[in-house]
């Protein structure tokens, strides 16, 4: 069994409303140091497969076809194997 945490983030050059509505919430609580928010999505997401190879190419294909929108997120993911 792997465990993968997959990040999806807006591309640079994408503007982020929530990301700036965040940054000002930040700065009227006192945060006034918070430059710039870019807010994302976090999965976990636990697949058994046979290899290491496999699990990558199915996280690859599930954030590919739906967990991301290629043409205005970038994502990553880290793969752990889940001891137990």
């Amino acid at each position: 069994m792997f465990v993968a945490s997959v990040y999806v983030t807006l591309k640079a050059s994408v503007n982020d409303p929530q990301g700036l509505t965040i940054r000002g919430g930040l700065h009227q609580l006192g945060f006034d140091s918070v430059e710039d928010v870019r807010a994302g999505k976090f999965f976990e997401i636990r697949v058994k497969e046979g290899s290491k190879s496999r699990a990558v190419k199915a996280i690859t294909g599930m954030c590919e076809q739906l967990l991301a929108n290629k043409v205005i997120e970038d994502y990553r993911f880290e793969l752990q194997t889940e001891i137990g």
